[in-house]
């Protein structure tokens, strides 16, 4: 039954006589409270030469009429499912009914390329939740970590939204488009890949395959994009050209945009041109046009296209392909100028789900997958011996730099064992400009720096392979849940071993342990911890190798503290406070101390909590250690509650409260708020209670990237 319906029979006694029978049952959805509502558009600016389709177009529309206004009650929301080949036109198409669509689900429309985070055929699920939370106005410290939790929470966001979801590169239903279903009814899903989903429910309201543009449209499509009136004396000439371009309305743009630079060659001379190329190379379909347009580049254009196609992201930085290319920033720039105008690649405003809408976008480039395939083909044929491992370690080495840049700049001083890598000759670093700049790069690239992991451990470059590993934990401490922590942890922790690097390779398992019980997969956490433990002991007297081996015994301690073990926990934190006061490392002091003061106040040893927790507290003021000062505080002032000292707890709540606003920290000020709220409420003052929750509200509602808190005070 539909909302409204519902609501205005709600109170009917009819009504009340079914819920007490039992027929029907009353569930109660969380909503969350003092959020404004959000409408998200994620569609792309319109493409300027779109042809035909109007079949496939009219079907989609009279089904969505159907659909919502043919007087059913649907228990599901709309299923268009879009399949072809690649090039074929399918997700301008998608796009095009998803712009229709929103005059029916008025909430706006999300998108998601599913083949972006797919690694060996599975994609990161969890991740496209969190962006669509992101999306839909759910601040980042909300999004729950577990796959299962992000899923029912993306139900309870989209249950009274009627929203427009395309879902790009869909391979199967089950696991994977069905996860990212809204929950609303009046929802519509455009599912976009290669063939609909063999195990889609056979209800999907209407399937549009797509085939390749007929002759007639692909002329038209490709004098269009040329900017050439009809050819009368050429026409067949034209059309020779459509065929050569197979109907694929990816290759036909490419070919327009290659005739409208050499219009005074004349139709048949195109023609004769691609025919040439044609009968020499014997390549099918579309490879005449790529091939006459990648040989008409300059030298340096061809080389970057070549390097474009191993590059291991699916978009890439103009600084990274300054990078790639090794010709310095002017050389580069000229040939990403010949490779836009060519059409063989876009430039695209990348705005990721943290993006400040106060910041221009970043530019990124991206080149179409039937385009990436050619420029591999001429990369094995073209290529000069050692061009692509060139071309990939000056790539690796570049994110590299600058990730360690950015890890530096964002966490601040901390422990890190990897030799800084110096600047590329000719390729210009990143201007950081501040804290939330940096982190912010690092989770735009995460993707990118992930696949860099792995192509660098492919090329046998364990050093850096590791090195990246260590910028990514900076990402994962602010961000958890992404399946590719623990692929590329696994990747550092096995280049550690394969370069015998004992120091990373136990820093690389206690890495990988904390995804791992994130997941919940305790028991191969345990085993990786045990194992650096155990290295770690064997390790040497010095001031690097103590702190290591503490740290190991922290991140143990840690995990049985995760599984509710507090006792489990102590012996590890006591031998690593032992270890850090013997190299007179006083943060490390600090933290164990605060550790161990959690540890009892899990075991209800609250005198022994609050000595540990207030000597914590006293040394975190002294180092001017601010995040760890509110931290401390915080947990110090809960215990202290828990003793029956409430005006001391209320005082260091508030100090809490203004160390996370000088901060700018959300998440912390939220659950102080709601703290002082609860504190309130036992004191029986209801209004200031309110206020605090009131407060609370608008924070989490507040739209945000990257907080602050990303602070000087890791690990």
């Amino acid at each position: 039954m539909a909302e409204e319906t519902w609501n205005s029979v709600a109170g009917d006694a009819q009504v009340g006589s079914l819920v007490q029978a039992g027929h029907i049952e009353v569930v109660h959805v969380h909503e969350p409270s003092g959020r404004p509502p959000r409408a998200p558009c994620q569609l792309p600016p319109e493409i300027q030469h779109f042809e035909n389709r109007e079949g496939e177009q009219a079907r989609a529309f009279q089904a969505t009429e159907d659909w919502f206004g043919g007087g059913s009650d649907p228990a599901r929301p709309l299923i268009i499912s879009i399949s072809g080949l690649t090039g074929v036109g399918k997700t301008t198409l998608g796009f095009r009914l998803a712009r229709r669509l929103q005059e029916s689900c008025p909430d706006g429309v999300l998108y998601a390329d599913l083949d972006e985070g797919r690694r060996e055929g599975t994609t990161d699920i969890a991740d496209v939740l969190r962006q669509m939370l992101r999306a839909l106005g759910v601040p980042q410290d909300e999004v729950e970590r577990p796959l299962s939790a992000r899923h029912r929470h993306y139900l309870d966001e989209t249950r009274h939204r009627r929203l427009v979801v395309v879902l790009d590169n869909v391979r199967r239903f089950e696991g994977e488009a069905e996860l990212l279903m809204p929950a609303s009814a009046g929802s519509a899903v455009v599912l976009v890949g290669p063939r609909t989903p063999a195990d889609l429910d056979p209800g999907v309201a209407v399937e549009l395959p797509l085939r390749p543009l007929t002759e007639e449209h692909a002329v038209q499509l490709l004098l269009r994009v040329a900017g050439d009136p009809e050819p009368a004396a050429d026409r067949e000439a034209a059309a020779e050209l459509a065929r050569l371009c197979a109907g694929l309305p990816a290759a036909l743009r490419v070919a327009g945009r290659w005739v409208r630079r050499h219009r005074r060659r004349g139709w048949a001379r195109l023609l004769a041109d691609l025919t040439i190329e044609l009968q020499e190379n014997g390549v099918p379909e579309t490879e005449p046009v790529w091939n006459a347009t990648y040989h008409d580049l300059g030298a340096p254009a061809r080389t970057l296209y070549r390097l474009l196609a191993a590059e291991p992201g699916p978009v890439i930085g103009p600084q990274a392909a300054v990078a790639l290319l090794g010709a310095g920033a002017e050389v580069a720039e000229e040939a990403l100028e010949e490779l836009e105008d060519a059409g063989l690649l876009d430039l695209v405003p990348d705005l990721d789900d943290d993006h400040d809408p106060d910041d221009d976008p970043a530019v990124r480039l991206r080149m179409h997958a039937l385009v990436r395939a050619h420029a591999l083909r001429r990369a094995a044929s073209d290529a000069a011996g050692g061009e692509t491992a060139g071309g990939r370690r000056r790539n690796i080495r570049w994110h590299l730099r600058q990730a360690q840049r950015a890890d530096e700049l964002g966490a601040g001083k901390r422990m890190t064992l990897a030799a800084r890598v110096s600047a590329l000759p000719g390729t210009p670093d990143v201007d950081f400009r501040g804290k939330s700049a940096a982190l912010r790069w690092l989770h735009t690239e995460r993707r990118v720096l992930h696949a860099c992991v792995r192509v660098a451990y492919e090329a046998g470059l364990d050093a850096e392979s590791w090195a990246l590993c260590e910028p990514l934990w900076t990402h994962q401490l602010d961000h958890p849940g992404s399946a590719d922590d623990i692929d590329s942890f696994s990747i550092g922790r096995d280049a550690a071993l394969r370069a015998e690097d004992l120091p990373a390779a136990i820093r690389m398992r206690c890495q990988l342990a904390r995804p791992l019980w994130e997941s919940e997969r305790f028991a191969e956490a345990g085993r990786e911890l045990d194992a650096a433990v155990s290295a770690a002991a064997l390790l040497g007297s010095g001031h690097r190798d103590r702190k290591l081996y503490a740290s190991a015994l922290e991140f143990r301690g840690r995990l049985q503290a995760e599984q509710g073990a507090w006792a489990a926990a102590v012996p590890d934190y006591e031998h690593s406070l032992r270890l850090h006061q013997q190299i007179e490392n006083p943060y490390g002091e600090m933290l164990l101390t605060y550790l161990l003061g959690q540890a009892s106040a899990g075991l209800d040893e609250l005198d022994r909590a609050a000595d540990d927790l207030g000597r914590a507290h006293a040394m975190a003021r002294e180092l001017e250690r601010e995040r760890m000062t509110a931290r401390t505080g915080f947990a110090l002032g809960r215990v202290l509650l828990r003793l029956g000292r409430p005006a001391e707890a209320h005082r260091l709540y508030e100090a809490a409260l203004d160390g996370a606003r000088r901060r700018r920290s959300t998440s912390e000020q939220v659950r102080v708020l709601e703290a002082l709220a609860e504190l309130y409420g036992a004191e029986g003052d209801p209004d200031a209670a309110e206020q605090c929750l009131a407060a609370a509200r608008a924070l989490r509602s507040r739209p945000q990237g990257l907080s602050d808190e990303s602070g000087s005070d890791r690990p």
